[in-house]
């Protein structure tokens, strides 16, 4: 669906509101427009991974300037902000690993957090922006009549689950390199209440570890969604009215609304990528332990 048509389908909130919450997808149903199932490895979502792909490339080129440009003496701007980050990043780790820290923890841990920070902060601009670009680029470039686009990629499902199943991957990977694998075993076999109680204990050990990457990918999806649809819902106060006396009564409010909301948001976004950075770590941390 192109802008053009999104706006002159704005005055029903329902359709406008499907519309924002449909992704640009390849392999699904072409009248739905979603996924077959909850697990389609036909569907391929092009515009989380379009987005996701650009916020990466703009901080690895972000990064590679400021590293052209270090200077110990006399650091200044980005340089500051990133000296800072990565400090705060670090102090987290050795606050969980003390100091026996995986050299590996801290890089991983710094990409996490800004990736995620940057993905989530998308949700600030405006609702109708990208996906206004990405429709007139898909109708007069791709030649398509609907184009869907959904701006944030941490409002999908798939990228919240993505990045926490590879973490959980490194968890097990950790948890077998540094128990062994008997010692990893054991821990399902006699964690947390003993050797009497071994069915229990397979059974508890394992909703604990499908927890993790639950925990991480829910929490980052469910928040991330519910600010879209906030943000959504506050466009709709001046799209649904088409008189001007109307218009000029809602958009302060709009404006207004929509300000406190960013307001708020940046406390949330940053929160958000905080935590999936801090479980990330305590995670891989658990794994570095000989006991559990």
């Amino acid at each position: 669906m192109s802008a053009a048509e999104s706006t002159q389908q704005s005055a029903n909130p329902v359709e406008y509101i499907q519309h924002h919450l449909t992704d640009w997808c390849f392999g699904c149903d072409p009248t739905t427009h979603k996924p077959s199932s909850l697990i389609d490895f036909h569907a391929f979502f092009f515009d989380v991974w379009l987005m996701a792909a650009l916020v990466a490339v703009a901080l690895g080129v972000i990064a590679w300037r400021v590293g052209r440009r270090l200077d110990p003496d006399a650091p200044s701007g980005m340089q500051n902000v990133l000296e800072m980050l990565v400090e705060f990043v670090n102090q987290q780790v050795k606050d969980v690993f003390g100091s026996r820290v995986n050299p590996i923890i801290g890089p991983l841990a710094l990409t996490v957090f800004t990736w995620v920070l940057a993905m989530n902060f998308i949700d600030l601009i405006p609702v109708d922006f990208i996906p206004g670009i990405a429709g007139w680029i898909g109708v007069h470039v791709f030649g398509q009549q609907h184009v869907f686009f959904r701006a944030v990629p941490t409002a999908n499902l798939g990228a919240p689950f993505g990045l926490a199943l590879t973490v959980f991957a490194l968890v097990i990977y950790y948890n077998l390199k540094v128990k062994g694998p008997v010692g990893y075993l054991k821990m399902f076999l006699f964690h947390p209440f003993g050797k009497y109680f071994v069915p229990v204990n397979i059974v508890m050990t394992l909703i604990e570890e499908i927890a993790k990457p639950l925990s991480l990918a829910l929490r980052l999806f469910g928040n991330l969604f519910a600010s879209e649809l906030v943000f959504m819902l506050i466009a709709l106060l001046v799209f649904t009215h088409t008189t001007l006396p109307s218009v000029l009564l809602w958009f302060p409010v709009q404006v207004l609304s929509g300000l406190a909301w960013s307001i708020f948001e940046l406390l949330i976004l940053s929160l958000q990528a905080f935590i999936f950075m801090v479980l990330t770590i305590v995670y891989l941390g658990m794994a570095h332990t000989d006991d559990h």
